[in-house]
């Protein structure tokens, strides 16, 4: 379904699910519900649309200046979600929320490409599967429009097949939410979740616990790493072969997980340790969703989106849960141990679950 219709159709209907709360906790929880949905449906099909119309041969470092969007919001939206709060009326925080969205939604609503797919880069999925339709209509019979290209030169058999393309769909296809095909990149990136839900939920709090005032910086700090990484990812993301990338990203996020345990020496070890957790988070999430995305048709990149989104929500939804009660129990130098556990499990499962040309040390 979410591959079968237009993104900017979904989009604006996700933006839109922003909701002003003032009556109490029953309307916040199906605000917040509705806010789940908005959210799923907005990143699936951002996703799914960036894969499409990216070149093949750089699909990875697409999804990174993709995901790199995410990473800005993310330094960004704490901090102002803060100031309008501290705002007087503090409600100012849902108009700006509503704003926002808004301003989604126009944004959306200007996302042409499928009616201009003629500019997309020739190795675009969405690009040649308009220029085999062409080319079969013509085959059969009927007249081509005036928008036909020559597609001998731009449709590349042995990336997307004839068959993959113009099949035709049937009402089972559009219920057929789960994407098997998706699961070498949802993997791993599912074992290696808890360790951004331990950084998102318990780092700034273990920072405070130990006393130090800038505790917060961890995150700025983490943000900005992410963003440069993601920046320079063209230079290994399509080119060094994905196990290699993700050994990377897990020796950073070990590293991240040493300093925090040293953190306590000194506050400049735990802000210090935020730039590794920017690097693992930032090389890993586009890493693994390319990895899923590579090992899909392209008619069905939208359930391989929300099948990779679905694992990286689970793992950190449920270790989140799982966190606060070691803390509570055993405190955060146990859970830190258990973080590590995460990394080595996930690139474990990478070198298990990972298709064989992503596994190779060397093209």
């Amino acid at each position: 379904m979410l591959t079968r219709y237009h993104r900017r159709h979904r989009y604006p209907h996700s933006r839109n699910s922003t909701v002003r709360c003032r009556s109490g906790h029953p309307l916040f929880t199906i605000s917040r519900l509705l806010q789940g949905v908005g959210f799923g449906a907005a990143t699936t099909a951002a996703s799914t649309a960036a894969a499409s119309v990216l070149p093949q041969e750089r699909l990875g470092e697409g999804i990174g200046y993709h995901g790199l969007g995410q990473a800005i919001a993310m330094s960004i939206g704490p901090a102002f979600a803060l100031y309008l709060v501290g705002t007087d009326p503090s409600t100012n925080l849902y108009v700006g929320l509503a704003l926002v969205g808004f301003a989604g939604l126009v944004i959306a609503l200007n996302a042409r490409y499928e009616s201009k797919w003629q500019t997309l880069p020739s190795s675009s999925a969405y690009r040649i599967k308009m220029e085999t339709r062409l080319e079969l209509d013509s085959k059969d019979g009927q007249a081509p429009s005036s928008t036909t290209v020559t597609t001998s030169e731009t449709i590349n058999s042995e990336k997307c097949p004839e068959g993959d393309q113009v099949s035709k769909r049937t009402l089972r296809d559009s219920f057929n939410i789960f994407e098997p095909r998706a699961l070498p990149g949802a993997i791993p990136q599912m074992i290696m979740c808890p360790t951004f839900g331990f950084g998102v939920f318990f780092a700034g709090l273990y920072g405070t616990t130990l006393g130090y005032t800038h505790a917060g910086l961890f995150y700025t700090i983490s943000a900005v790493s992410m963003i440069i990484i993601r920046m320079i990812s063209k230079h290994f993301m399509d080119t060094v072969p994905a196990i290699k990338t993700m050994t990377g990203a897990v020796a950073c996020g070990i590293l991240c997980c040493l300093m925090l345990l040293a953190a306590p020496y000194g506050e400049p070890v735990f802000l210090a340790s935020g730039i590794f957790y920017g690097l693992a988070t930032g090389i890993s999430l586009p890493l693994n969703q390319s990895v899923a995305v590579k090992n899909t048709p392209p008619e069905r990149w939208g359930a391989a989106n929300a099948l990779f989104l679905l694992a990286n929500d689970i793992g950190i939804g449920f270790a989140s849960v799982i966190w606060g009660v070691i803390n509570d129990s055993f405190g955060f130098q146990t859970s830190i141990v258990c973080v590590i556990v995460c990394l080595i499990a996930s690139y474990a499962s990478a070198w298990i679950v990972y298709p064989a040309r992503d596994k190779r040390w060397r093209h």
